[in-house]
């Protein structure tokens, strides 16, 4: 009796979703403008509003698993910024295409498959959030207003308005992941949806827990831990270390005017570090001729993306809603009312913990934005037992990385020569993910 009251219940929410003009919006295709030939997957497009009258549209690209989709997991990626689209993701870090790397010569840039997606085991939706990300959009001004806590809400409601209309999902497990500044929005998205579990909102989801990559967690924090990461890497000098932490006494980024010492061992610091690749410290700093570099420099990937996502044939085929979005921007931080209204994600983590979640958290080693030494720290404050001690771990008998598995159902992963995202390494971030996901042991 009872599986027939929730099944009816469910059939009347969906009518309701289906009644609204901008509930959901969604369509599927086999093919891509820059794409030679079938995509070898299936993609969905679409919107799902959200907000107290729908206001917020949010779009998302969904790529069902390659493997078993029925069975895999379903993960929900927010791309860091605030403000990145889900094009990062899907085309830059952990998705099932690449733009390939040549001067753009006026025709639509050319999209490759990849080997190394996460979609081979787990379907994923990549997620345009908050609104005036992507292509996300708000019919109104109050709803441009974006902030953290906002966010993991509006992600909550996202999820539950997705799997009414994907219902063959409900029962798969779900995680949310992000990486960079989304390091503030998936936990509290986490514990929004586990809450709305507990509290009975339907559909009921399947939460199995949640995955970072280099997560901003305490900003200030996350900054100061530079400083020592610096000084590991031999990017500083033993005398510059010992004078920030002689003057600056740990606190290198709010400095009292007063305190002249920590100034100037600032500025020497400054002039170590300005040419250095942040996200990738073993790569070069692309030094453009704006507004883009040229295809020597990686980051002319982004450049594409700009000319592929803002190319008509693309839109129509993305079923961009016309005259919602003008200028698609890969990273739209400055024109976004954005609050940071969660000063650190700690207390989130431990909450999470205490329910029961499974997390991996990881981070590419050569990474001085949300180094290793911030993400260590953060972790080791939780307090946890280390049930499995660090350790290599290995794929074709090669260290990729090291690892360390908690009491809490974390596990924490390092990429040997990896870099802020996964973009600039994606073959041994697949393998970590794999074996993750799948339950087995790094």
């Amino acid at each position: 009796m009872a599986v027939h009251c929730i099944a009816f219940f469910l059939f009347l929410l969906l009518l309701l979703l289906l009644s609204s003009p901008f509930a959901v919006y969604s369509t599927v295709t086999s093919s891509l403008p820059g794409f030679h030939g079938s995509l070898p997957f299936e993609l969905e497009t679409g919107y799902v509003g959200v907000g107290d009258s729908e206001e917020i549209q949010l779009f998302y690209y969904f790529i069902k698993s390659e493997r078993k989709p029925s069975e895999d997991p379903v993960m929900v990626w927010l791309t860091g910024g605030p403000g990145c689209s889900g094009i990062s993701g899907l085309a830059f870090e952990i998705g099932p295409v690449k733009f390939e790397l040549k001067e753009y010569n006026g025709t639509t840039p050319t999209l490759l498959p990849t080997s190394d997606s996460w979609t081979k085991v787990s379907s994923i939706i990549f997620l345009d959030q908050p609104a005036g990300t992507g292509f996300s959009y708000s019919r109104t001004e109050q709803g441009r207003q974006a902030s953290d806590l906002k966010s993991g809400q509006l992600v909550h409601q996202f999820i539950r308005k997705w799997m009414l209309i994907h219902p063959e999902f409900i029962s798969n497990p779900l995680y949310i992941g992000g990486d960079s500044y989304s390091g503030k929005v998936v936990p509290p998205a986490v514990l929004f949806i586990s809450e709305g579990n507990d509290q009975g909102v339907e559909p009921r989801v399947n939460l199995k827990g949640y995955v970072l990559g280099n997560p901003l967690t305490d900003e200030e924090a996350d900054n100061d831990a530079g400083i020592p990461y610096a000084h590991r890497m031999g990017i500083i000098s033993d005398e510059i270390y010992e004078s920030l932490v002689t003057s600056c006494k740990g606190k290198y980024f709010l400095v009292e005017p007063s305190n002249i010492e920590c100034a100037r061992a600032l500025e020497r610091f400054d002039e170590c570090t300005k040419d250095i690749n942040g996200a990738l410290i073993t790569a070069d700093k692309c030094h453009p001729d704006l507004p883009y570099p040229g295809p020597e420099c990686q980051t002319y990937f982004y450049t594409l993306s700009y000319y592929w996502s803002n190319d008509e044939s693309v839109r129509t085929t993305l079923g961009i809603r016309k005259g919602t979005i003008g200028k698609w921007d890969r990273c739209n931080r400055e024109e976004i009312p954005y609050e940071e209204d969660i000063d650190s994600a700690l207390p989130y983590h431990v909450n999470l913990s205490n329910r029961g979640y499974r997390s991996l958290v990881y981070s590419g080693d050569h990474d001085i934005i949300v180094s290793y030494v911030a993400t260590q720290a953060w972790i080791k404050a939780l307090g946890y037992p280390v049930v499995d001690e660090w350790r290599p771990w290995m794929d074709n008998r090669q260290i990729q990385g090291y690892a360390r598995t908690y009491a809490n159902n974390m596990t924490y992963a390092t990429i040997k020569g990896g870099g802020h995202t996964a973009e600039y390494k994606r073959k041994p971030y697949y393998v970590m993910f794999k074996r993750w996901i799948d339950g087995e042991h790094l």
